[in-house]
């Protein structure tokens, strides 16, 4: 709920409709009086949910309402006005008994002051149930022991919860001076899936330094705690001036943490992934169990302070220009014993982190002629890593990287007005990124190639027709394309790889890892649209895009990593006025996405499809009674279609060939929805009603990273996530409601 932005942004709309009121009818209508003085009101009922915590997993994920089976309905709207002051009172309540309650009390003196606190809270449950033998969930020392066999275990249901204090204060100096503030407190509490991994066995004649060769290694899922503070903190002064307007500001974020690290503890043997037991006090296992219970490093407390000054200025009234300038200082310097991490650098008690970002932009907007608007625009950005470099890791000789980007983006547009109904616009942008190149000690990130820069340039067009009184069309295209530097080997610093033999010298199997944000890309997107409203009563909106990327990389014949992506989108969307009294919408989107990869030893079509439909309907039966409902379908499938690169050695082809023909890939993911939402008002009286509500979801989601043909994934203390795929929820509420003056 944001109360400041419904309290003191209604305050220009309040002054006009007044002085419509009092130069109009004696009596204004009840469009008017809603605004002038409008009504308070309080509800109060109660509701009711079916199922048990795992029915509603997916409906109860953020409403609050998975645990418990009945609930408090309670709303709170008091609206006051001190006619003699001119002195506005509001008092807000929403969810009043739920845990996602709102709350916020304020009040305002019109051009003179006004100052508002809220508090509000946000629960969000994880939707999968975890079964495990651990203990200590949601402490940073679990004791990590080993069920029997999957599902023998307690079942956990992990959530967070946020619950935050805002105020804010404004006050007019003078009329044309103002200042305001707001400062923000939120604590956030609970835990979430996390955990660590180690495949011990040899890979390309790598052994991890924990254990020895041949070992299976473990994963062990080991919940984030969480409990931290976030504070937020705004000032800002704002001029206005005859031609311009000027506003200076410092916004502060302060994030404290009182977790410092996750150090968990095995008590007993674990299991590898084949089943056999993997004794953790000898040999390998005793490796991986001293791997898995070395701290890890959780969010570290951080700041950063803004300073910004931005405006605009009327050179004249068809030309406009805007600015704004913003310098950012963010540090993180938690010291590494205070958060239990005792294995840094030697003579390195913290990070040191410190980054300075400049931000300087400005714009022209201007009506050159009665049909012709230009418009200009430049943004330059700096982000400027300042964290000393020092040897982190087990990797002797190896340390962090001073990740710098410097963008630069710009547009220039024209849009002109051609014959009555005609209109069009052509507009070009630049973006300009420059990456920097990692310390010669830092470590690639995991790829092979890079690129310093890259510069990406785009052509934009669009024509605007109205066909009539009752339709308008538009259509509009986009393309663009990415190039940049010469590329480098990321182990090699200073050495440009130029061609393409050179390239695939590097990475498995002549495939160098390249990420696809270096690549050159081409772009194009089509988009269409059409508005028509064939008669009074009937609106229909239309809309359709469809992009493709297809890039390219330094390797000899095919593209090597992201080949192409596309995307597509339709919808529709549609209003009836059946009579005065009924109303009904209607509307139908489908997305769909694929992406093509030729990477390292595989090929990958990834492809996801979302479609969604919704239906309305409300009006009135009688003077007394409103009904109202409507009808939402979602259907979201994600695809995973594999194959083996060319390039595979041919003990690798046989392997994975093997895999593929025995489990034909991997499955689909899917979800899906069906939800009905009906309601009803009767009303007793002027000032009293009654509700009732209905809510009825049938969800069946199947995801197969957790589980597949009835069995479970399972870590290796036998620990299992996994939701019930058919859920089913009904929600029946009902509530008085009481209006006054």
């Amino acid at each position: 709920m944001k109360i400041s932005k419904e309290q003191f942004g209604l305050s220009q709309k309040v002054l006009v409709l007044a002085i419509l009121a009092a130069f109009g009818p004696a009596h204004a209508d009840d469009g008017i009086n809603e605004y002038i003085k409008p009504d308070s009101s309080v509800r109060v009922g109660i509701g009711a949910v079916s199922g048990d915590s795992k029915d509603r997993a997916l409906f109860g994920q953020y409403n609050g309402m998975r645990g418990d089976d009945y609930y408090g309905l309670v709303d709170v709207d008091i609206n006051k006005r001190d006619d003699a002051t001119g002195t506005w009172t509001k008092f807000r309540g929403s969810n009043l008994g739920l845990e996602t309650r709102e709350l916020g009390f304020g009040q305002q003196k019109q051009g003179d002051w006004k100052y508002s606190v809220e508090y509000g809270e946000l629960i969000r449950n994880y939707q999968n149930t975890i079964n495990t033998g651990m203990q200590g969930i949601g402490t940073d020392t679990p004791t990590v022991t080993s069920l029997t066999a999957p599902g023998t275990g307690r079942d956990v249901d992990l959530q967070t919860k946020r619950k935050a204090a805002t105020l804010n204060f404004g006050k007019w100096i003078s009329p044309n001076l103002q200042f305001e503030a707001n400062f923000k407190n939120e604590d956030k509490d609970g835990a979430r899936v996390f955990g660590r991994g180690l495949n011990c066995g040899t890979i390309s004649g790598f052994v991890h330094i924990f254990c020895g060769p041949g070992s299976s290694g473990g994963i062990l899922l080991l919940p984030e705690p969480i409990n931290s503070t976030q504070r937020q903190a705004e000032a800002r002064l704002t001029f206005t001036g005859e031609k311009f307007l000027i506003s200076a500001a410092y916004n502060g974020s302060f994030y404290d943490n009182a977790f410092g690290s996750l150090r968990p503890t095995i008590s007993g043997n674990l299991f590898n992934p084949n089943g056999t037991v993997l004794n953790t006090a000898a040999g390998a296992g005793s490796g991986v169990a001293t791997y898995m219970t070395q701290p890890m490093a959780l969010a570290p407390d951080n700041q950063a302070h803004k300073f910004s000054i931005l405006g605009n200025y009327a050179f004249t009234p068809s030309t406009k220009a805007n600015f704004k300038y913003a310098y950012t200082y963010a540090k993180q310097d938690e010291d590494f014993a205070s958060a239990g991490l005792t294995t840094g650098p030697a003579g390195v008690s913290n990070l040191g982190g410190r980054v300075d970002t400049t931000l300087a932009q400005v714009g022209v907007t201007s009506h050159v002629m009665p049909k012709l608007t230009l418009l200009a625009n430049v943004r330059y950005e700096d982000r400027n890593n300042k964290t000393p470099v020092a040897l982190y890791g087990w990797n002797p000789g190896v340390t962090n990287s001073q990740d710098s980007v410097t963008k630069l983006n710009g547009k220039v547009e024209a849009n002109y007005r051609f014959a009555p109904g005609y209109s069009g616009t052509l507009g070009v942008d630049y973006e300009s990124m420059d990456y920097g190149l990692p310390a010669a000690t830092a470590t690639p990130g995991g790829y092979d190639l890079l690129r310093e820069k890259t510069n990406d340039l785009a052509y934009r067009l669009e024509l605007r027709r109205s066909l009539s009184e009752t339709f308008t069309g538009a259509i509009g295209y986009i393309h663009s394309k990415r190039d940049g530097s010469d590329w480098r080997n990321a182990d090699v610093q200073g050495t440009p790889v130029i061609s393409a033999a050179q390239a695939a010298l590097l990475g498995e199997g002549g495939r160098p890892v390249t990420p696809s944000m270096f690549q050159d890309r081409k772009r194009d997107k089509l988009r269409l649209s059409a508005d028509w409203t064939p008669m009074e009563r009937v609106s229909l909106q239309f809309i359709y895009e469809d992009g493709k990327d297809k890039f390219n990389s330094p390797t000899t014949g095919e593209v090597k990593g992201l080949e192409d992506s596309d995307a597509k989108f339709y919808g529709i969307d549609a209003s009836f006025a059946l009579s005065d009294n009924w109303k009904m919408n209607a509307y139908w989107n489908q997305g769909e996405e694929s992406m093509q990869v030729n990477h390292t030893l595989y090929l990958g079509s990834l492809s996801s499809k979302t479609a969604s439909f919704g239906l309305g309907l409300n009006g009135k039966v009688s003077s007394k009674i409103e009904l109202g409902g409507n009808l939402t379908l979602t259907d979201d499938r994600y695809t995973y279609k594999q194959g083996l690169a060319e390039d595979n050695p041919a003990a690798t082809i046989a392997t994975n060939q093997a895999f593929l023909d025995r489990t034909g890939g991997l499955p689909d993911t899917s979800y899906r929805a069906t939800t009905l939402n009906l309601f009803g008002k009767y009303e007793l009286s002027k000032s009293s009603g009654l509700r009732l509500d209905l809510v009825h979801q049938r969800a069946k989601y199947n995801d197969w990273v957790w589980g597949y043909a009835g069995v479970p994934f399972f870590y290796s203390d036998n620990t299992s996530v996994s939701a019930q795929q058919q859920q089913n929820v009904t929600f029946i509420g009902v509530s008085y409601l009481y209006k006054f003056q």
